[in-house]
């Protein structure tokens, strides 16, 4: 009796109880459709207010169009980068059912605070009065400011809570032993991005239309009203959820391997030779492994994927001195798991930083391009079109590939290569790359019609809207939305599967961090372009007001450029990366 009930349970996971997850019971696609739900949800309450928020800044609040874009970026980049924030807690110390629930009450607070400022006319700043010029407008200042920050930052933390829990969380409910659950994983990934994207559809067209139309409080409040439902819908499934039990700091660990590694070679003994195997506490001990083995047979594991590595790998080797049987110090003793675990997130390190380069391109989605498109004819027939409505384009090509990859495309290349993934993560980031070097050179083209025609026509010192269809523009969308359907999903789950199981909430939080280290080196990006081109004869590539007399189509080739070579440097580095689990790939 006991036998069965062991070998029916989820080894390392508890229920939202904190009592043995058990098969049948726990886990699977129901589990997970409600992440997918509750990401809907999140993602609205987060966008709906970003993606419109310069104009509160600089209508309201009466900050400059700079301070106000500034404000903005570093609020999103603050979002994004806390996700590591929130993937370490959840590795660490709490259980990503945890960290999701306390980060969701938090960005609540942030944005019952937002709404409440911009409820209360007390609590902005006096309006400007345009009847009287002279009259200077006061920009926020004291304690409204302080409300105003705290209730931003509110809301940061709590985004980077869920972005670096919420993944993770529904990826653990399923059974990576077996082909179908790490088919379903795949699933997830892909609807997990198309959940995103749903909401995002929702916030720039939506609550965007009710902020302009209807007074922000409305607009904060649908943001606020989203996040408070999506605690009972995360609740629901607690039943259903499957939880990982957290291992302890995975910094700790880092740390220790490298630190050990380099006081070892520094010690170089005869006597100290590396170990075989030590006891860890992630992995049986060699003494254990015959007992571990008989186990997880009956537990149905894959013995392939999680067995413990006896010998170190000849790659990176200089760590392998930390599994040494005398080290330097008693606490810097190692494992050989251990090494190997420091070793995968070292190389995985390279794949995050060649995605940086795609998220830059990314960020010129709601700079440049709306730019553009506010120059040109944005007449749909009787309807006109806000250039700032514009990333509703990517949003909806990502939410059309999405089922059409998972259903059809990822089926026929299963077929083709006669393997379980058809497309692996590291090809599935490489198309993304790549389609973001056409995305760039399809800019740069678009660009260089609108000024043809704005020079043809005359208009090119006039307000006046070009001759040209905005459409144009969403060729750009076409390919950028594409590019970051491939490369969000595949990083998730590239990330999620190659890092060690005690670090999975931290990996998969560097595809956050990569998109806010995107929009970083956009500013820097641009600020350089324009200091190296301006000199007394020349005006910077992007330094005037009319775009006309810019030269933003050599920006965009000189980012065509930028992505050629990083996708050069990125395939340098996918050739030599061997995948951990290898039982995954046959």
């Amino acid at each position: 009796m006991e036998e069965n009930q062991l070998s029916s349970r989820w080894e390392g996971y508890t229920d939202w109880r904190n009592k043995p997850a058990l098969r049948g019971l726990h886990g699977g696609m129901l589990a997970a459709s409600f992440v997918l739900a509750v990401e809907v949800l999140e993602n609205l309450a987060y966008l709906a207010n970003a993606s419109n928020l310069v104009l509160y800044l600089s209508k309201y609040m009466h900050l400059s169009t700079s301070r106000s874009a500034i404000t903005v970026t570093n609020f999103m980049g603050t979002a994004f980068l806390l996700a590591l924030l929130g993937g370490f807690l959840s590795d660490a110390f709490l259980t990503t059912y945890h960290i999701y629930l306390i980060s969701a009450v938090i960005e609540f607070l942030g944005l019952v605070i937002l709404t409440a400022q911009a409820r209360s006319h007390s609590l902005k700043p006096p309006p400007c009065d345009p009847a009287n010029p002279n009259l200077a407008c006061h920009e926020v200042a004291g304690a409204k400011a302080a409300m105003l920050f705290a209730g931003l930052y509110l809301v940061a933390l709590g985004v980077g809570g869920i972005k670096g829990s919420l993944p993770s969380h529904g990826a653990e409910q399923f059974d990576e032993s077996t082909p179908q659950g790490r088919k379903q994983r795949s699933t997830f990934f892909n609807y997990f991005v198309f959940s995103l994207s749903c909401g995002a559809l929702i916030a720039v067209t939506l609550v965007v239309w009710v902020e302009d139309n209807k007074g922000w409080e409305w607009g904060f409040g649908i943001s606020t009203l989203a996040i408070l439902l999506s605690i009972p819908v995360f609740l629901s499934g607690s039943a259903t959820y499957r939880n990982k039990i957290p291992d302890g700091s995975p910094l700790t660990t880092i740390f220790k391997v490298l630190v050990a590694s380099i006081l070892n070679n520094c010690v170089r003994s005869p006597s100290n030779a590396i170990v075989s195997m030590a006891t860890s506490p992630s992995f049986p001990s060699q003494n254990n492994k015959v007992q571990a083995e008989g186990e997880e047979k009956d537990k149905g594991e894959d013995t392939k994927a999680t067995e413990p590595i006896e010998t170190p790998t000849k790659t990176l080797s200089f760590l392998n001195r930390a599994a040494m049987n005398k080290p330097f110090h008693s606490n810097l003793g190692c494992t050989v798991q251990q090494v190997e675990d420091v070793k995968v997130v070292l190389k995985i390190f390279p794949i995050f930083a060649c995605t940086i380069i795609l998220n830059c391109c990314l960020a010129q989605l709601s700079t440049f391009s709306v730019e553009q498109a506010a120059t040109m004819n944005t007449k749909l027939g009787s309807l006109r079109i806000p250039p700032a409505s514009l990333p509703v384009f990517p949003v909806i090509f990502i939410m059309i590939l999405a089922p059409i990859y998972d259903h059809f495309i990822l089926p026929f290349a299963r077929k083709l290569t006669k393997s379980e993934m058809g497309i692996s993560h590291l090809q599935r980031i490489g198309i993304g790359l790549f389609l973001s070097i056409v995305a760039m050179a399809v800019a740069a083209l678009v660009e260089v019609k609108r000024k043809r025609v704005a020079f043809k026509s005359g208009l090119v010192d006039s307000e006046s809207p070009l001759p040209i269809t905005l459409f144009w523009i969403a060729f750009q969308y076409l390919f950028l939305g594409s590019a970051d359907l491939f490369t969000l999903a595949g990083l998730l789950e590239f990330f999620f599967t190659e890092a060690p199981t005690s670090m999975r909430s931290l990996a998969t939080s560097l595809s956050w961090a990569s998109l806010a280290m995107g929009y970083y080196l956009s500013s820097v990006i641009v600020s350089i372009v324009n200091d190296v081109t301006s000199d007394s004869s020349h005006r910077p590539w992007l330094g005037g007001r009319n775009l006309n007399h810019n030269h933003l189509e050599r920006f965009y080739w000189l980012m065509c450029v930028l992505s050629g070579v990083n996708f050069l440097h990125y395939l340098f580095w996918a050739h030599r990366y061997k995948y951990r689990l290898r039982a995954a790939n046959k």
